[in-house]
Parts: structure tokens; C-alpha cells; sequence
């Protein structure tokens, strides 16, 4: 049998981790339950106002009403003060956890730079374009273009794949550079783009975030590309982003 203070801490971690699931079911029940006990509340504060009338002949004023029936509805009052409450501490742990989440993962591609440009010293530039080239290669062959739709993006010749979202498409260099211009064009006239700005440059249908995600001016935008072979020996063109495209890009510091 599991000891008592073994299962308190794990009672504790559980109710930590899950906090904002618990405490929107809460606010979703007190909301529910505010309804049903104002309902109540108010068949009752009209019972008492109408026997009171009885009682005195005569009609009662506003106040006199209020001082009958205001204990009432201290039950639903309770209610929604505790939902009111749970919705801002539910919001309140969802922000804090975003920003660590933030946090963590500006850390890690801080990291991650950092690490790139230590082998790029470490091997060279050449063998450093060669171990991503053979990456590119690797992915395409595990993403076969016969299993893929492949979209006609603009008028250009050249099978593309978008390391991104794994979507083939039509295109070719110049349009790709330039998409990558008029980017960094945007961010340093308007301060930032999305990552939709950048599929509508290309002819590609945006994603179901690509309006969430995107590039300042602490972070523009820069291709890279890779030479690969499809399945069947067709050339292909893998576009990778240097820097991935963040959220939060139109939040400026």
C-alpha cells in the first residue's frame, strides 16, 4: 500500500500539472451552477415579495424588496465570484507557462546557433553545406514525391520541397530569392512578417499557422538550399529556414 505522504505528493504534482484543466472545469460547472441558483434564488424572492404584499396590503418600494430577498442570493454571488476567480487564475497559469515555454525555447535555438556555428569552425563551411546536404537528401528520400501532392506555385520549373511543412511544389530560385527580399523588405519598412506573407510570395497555401508564426527584425528571414534527388531521379530543390519562424514575431522589445 502506497504511504500517505508518497500519495500527498503525488495528489500535489497531479493537481500542479493539470491546474488549468481543473480549474476551467470549475469555471465552466460554477457557471452552470450559477444559473440554476439564480433561477432558484429568484422563485423564492418571489414568493417571500408576495406573501409579504399579502401580509401588508399594499405595495412594497424597491428597497423594502431588496432587504427581504438579498440573502437569498448570496448562494449564486458566492458561485460567481469563484468562477470569476478560477478563469483569471486559469489564465493566469496558462500566460506564466507560455512564457517558460518561450523561454525554454529561445534558449534552445540560442543554443542550437551556437552549436551550428561551432562545427561550421570545427569542419568547414564546405563539409558543414555537405553533412546538410546529405540531411536534405535523407529527408526527401523518407517524404517520397510520389506520395505527395504537388502544388504549381507561381510559373516556375523545379520540383522544390518546403523542409518546413514537408509540402512539394513548383518553382525555382529566382522566385524563392526574391520571396526572401520582399520579406526582409517588409520587416525592416513594417517591422515584421508572417510565415502567410511568405507562402503567399511563393503561390503556397497557408497552413493553419503559418498566421502565428513569423520573422522581426531581430530575426529575418534567410533560406538555405539543397540539391537533392526524388525517388525517380528528378532534381529537386529542399528549402530550408536558417531561422526558424517564431510566434510572437509582431510583439517588438
Amino acid at each position: 500500500m502506497m504511504p500517505l505522504s508518497e500519495l500527498l505528493k503525488r495528489s500535489q504534482k497531479f493537481v500542479l500539472d493539470n491546474s488549468p484543466t481543473i480549474l476551467t472545469t470549475i469555471a465552466v460547472t460554477g457557471t452552470l451552477t450559477t444559473a440554476y441558483l439564480t433561477g432558484k434564488a429568484t422563485v423564492q424572492a418571489i414568493e417571500i415579495i408576495r406573501e409579504e404584499q399579502l401580509e401588508r396590503h399594499s405595495p412594497l418600494d424597491h428597497k423594502d424588496k431588496v432587504k427581504l430577498v438579498w440573502k437569498e442570493y448570496i448562494p449564486p454571488a458566492t458561485t460567481v465570484l469563484v468562477t470569476i476567480a478560477c478563469i483569471i487564475l486559469s489564465n493566469r497559469i496558462g500566460n506564466r507557462r507560455a512564457a517558460a515555454l518561450a523561454a525554454v525555447y529561445a534558449i534552445s535555438e540560442k543554443a542550437f546557433e551556437e552549436y551550428k556555428l561551432k562545427v561550421i569552425e570545427s569542419i568547414g563551411a564546405k563539409k558543414e553545406q555537405g553533412l546538410r546536404d546529405e540531411l536534405a537528401q535523407e529527408r526527401i528520400t523518407r517524404n517520397p514525391v510520389g506520395t505527395k501532392e504537388v502544388i504549381i506555385a507561381g510559373s516556375g520549373s523545379v520540383l522544390c520541397n518546403e523542409a518546413f511543412t514537408g509540402r512539394y511544389f513548383i518553382s525555382d530560385m529566382e522566385t524563392l530569392r526574391k520571396a526572401q527580399n520582399d520579406i526582409n523588405h517588409q520587416v525592416l519598412n513594417d517591422s515584421y512578417a508572417s510565415l502567410s506573407d511568405f507562402y503567399d510570395l511563393i503561390s503556397l497555401p497557408h497552413t493553419s499557422n503559418s498566421d502565428d508564426v513569423g520573422w522581426n527584425s531581430d530575426k529575418l528571414l534567410e533560406l538555405q538550399f539543397s540539391a537533392t534527388l526524388t525517388e525517380d531521379g528528378r532534381p529537386c530543390i529542399s528549402v530550408e529556414f536558417v531561422v526558424s519562424p517564431v510566434r510572437h514575431y509582431f510583439r517588438l522589445s
